[in-house]
């Protein structure tokens, strides 16, 4: 009998970005690839913004996702290393 193990990874981070507190949500779904981070955070109107980071040449996590507010893109170093720092 062979068994066949799927790591589901999903952790939450609080991130300041913009001198404000925000809950980033992380997940790595099953079956993909481990190099791919599902990635969703409350704007401040409460609706969720959801994009995909992807790592890339050199272990770097960035966005792939365009169109999002300033603040999530700027926060993309920090985001790298709470991934990496997760996956530890």
């Amino acid at each position: 009998m062979n068994f066949t193990f799927v790591r589901n990874i999903h952790f939450t981070k609080m991130v300041k970005t913009f001198d404000r507190l925000r809950e980033f949500n992380f997940r790595m779904l099953p079956g993909t690839s481990n190099s791919s981070m599902h990635v969703d955070v409350p704007d401040d109107r409460g609706n969720r913004i959801i994009f995909v980071m992807n790592r890339q040449e050199g272990n770097q996590w960035r966005i792939a996702d365009t169109n999002l507010p300033t603040w999530v893109v700027d926060s993309e170093k920090k985001l790298n290393d709470l991934i990496e720092e997760e996956l530890q």
